[in-house]
């Protein structure tokens, strides 16, 4: 009921003040959470079903090559809002509560004062909006700020401070904005940023029921049904989109902020309760694959950074193609985004990203004019079997990819446009690349804050 009333005052607002139509293109972008690459029936899933999701792979292009920021929610979200590498903002892991985060050299939330995507649409006319899981900070964080404080006219959001949004509401709510922005003639800008498949699995009879002949066990039917229920949820904003007329002139994007999680070999399903979400299915019904790449969620091998990257935009975007050169990253969206905006970015501004609106027009490249970063902090111990949790820092730089530990005492070195399952560690034999790589690292490193800023500390530290 809040947010009803917060979306009725916000187009209360934004209608008087527009008296002609904005024709600039509107931008829905939906992030999945712990979704991988495999999860899509168009990707080749065995038994999950996302016919919504492959419609909009039938009508775009599905690009193979695209990485987030970080192997984790909370990094990786940073990066899409600000255009730069989370490690700027000492952002490594994901958002907990305040002894977790103070353990961690990590602040307690993102900053209020740095560029954001939705600040700069905003300022540019847009409606903007953000519906689903924020967590750029953490709903056990009470004086952290809410996602209105970023640039957002309204949002409905859980994992972050104040009244929890139910985990299904945001595609309904998703529409009401959508509604009320054409009605005010204004171009939209949602953030889309759906719970599944994260735990706990918050499951719904009628989706249960869709599998109930599949010949499943009970972890994998759970996994099929939430991805169902958010395949459909998707499906009604696509629908919605269609029914207003606005298909033709919106940009849709679907991707996952990180690869899907793996709860241990044959644990026992139980419940689980999360306290921005309430109870569900815990971590043994999380199944998600990777299509053979290395590694899941919290790893920076492909597993846990290469996710679906599916760009729907009518007439500018081609129909049913696959892309497998465009090396586009999260920070890349908030150029891209700006410019099919038309929105220019702040002089004072520079991103680590680049816009890519050139790439998704068609002009598809190899490589890219600047490498990517990536720093977390590692657990486990390198070439021990399926340990893929050793890596502090990575660096691409066109074909190359090079992962070491936290002083490089370990490195391996794949050609991640031939080998995108990293099966073949080539630093021996190309020992001039390793060192070069490792030089440019370094610059990079020498870049980085030694802590977060105290600005962004909750009061509950001084506890």
């Amino acid at each position: 009921m809040k947010l009803q009333v917060l979306l009725a005052i916000t187009l209360f607002r934004i209608l008087p003040s527009v008296a002609v139509a904005d024709d600039r293109t509107n931008i829905l972008f939906i992030f999945a959470d712990d979704w991988g690459w495999g999860d899509l029936s168009c990707h080749g899933h065995p038994y999950v079903k996302t016919p919504n999701i492959d419609r909009l792979a039938k009508e775009g292009t599905d690009y193979h090559r695209f990485t987030v920021a970080s192997g984790v929610c909370s990094p990786s979200r940073a990066a899409v809002m600000t255009g730069h590498f989370p490690a700027r903002y000492n952002i490594d892991g994901h958002f907990a509560w305040v002894p977790s985060n103070a353990k961690r050299n990590m602040p307690d939330w993102l900053a209020t004062d740095c560029v954001t995507l939705p600040r700069l649409l905003q300022q540019a006319g847009y409606a903007t909006a953000h519906f689903g899981k924020w967590h750029l900070s953490n709903d056990m964080i009470p004086d952290s700020p809410s996602p209105g404080e970023y640039g957002y006219d309204t949002y409905g959001a859980f994992n972050c401070s104040g009244e929890q949004m139910p985990v299904h509401e945001d595609a309904a709510n998703a529409i009401q904005f959508i509604e009320a922005s054409q009605q005010a003639n204004k171009p939209f800008f949602i953030n889309l940023w759906i719970h599944e498949p994260h735990t706990p699995f918050h499951v719904v009879p009628k989706y249960r029921w869709r599998f109930r002949n599949s010949g499943l066990d009970e972890a994998d039917e759970i996994y099929a049904s939430v991805l169902s229920h958010a395949d459909d949820r998707i499906g009604e904003v696509l629908d919605a989109l269609d029914r207003l007329n606005l298909t033709d002139n919106t940009l849709v994007v679907f991707s996952s902020d990180n690869g899907p999680a793996r709860g241990k070999l044959n644990a026992p399903l139980s419940l689980s309760y999360d306290t921005a979400t309430g109870a569900g299915f815990g971590i043994a019904a999380s199944k998600g694959i990777t299509a053979g790449r290395k590694g899941y969620k919290a790893s920076l091998f492909e597993g846990g950074i290469n996710v679906p990257f599916i760009v729907r935009w009518p007439g500018k975007v081609g129909a049913g193609k696959v892309d497998d050169r465009l090396l586009i990253s999260a920070v890349d969206l908030l150029p891209t985004f700006c410019e099919v905006g038309k929105v220019h970015l702040p002089a004072s501004y520079k991103p680590d990203g680049l816009s890519q609106l050139a790439g998704l027009l068609g002009d598809s490249r190899d490589g890219r004019s600047n490498p990517l970063f990536w720093k977390m902090t590692g657990r486990g111990k390198p070439q021990q079997a399926n340990s893929f949790h050793w890596v502090d820092y990575v660096i691409v730089d066109q074909q190359w990819k090079l992962l070491a530990d936290d002083d490089s005492t370990h490195v391996e070195l794949y050609n991640i446009v031939e080998d995108v399952y990293e099966k073949n560690d080539l630093h021996d034999a190309h020992p001039q690349v390793v060192a070069a790589l490792s030089r440019k690292l370094a610059d990079w490193k020498a870049t980085l804050p030694n802590g977060p800023d105290s600005r962004y500390f909750s009061s509950l530290r001084e506890k």
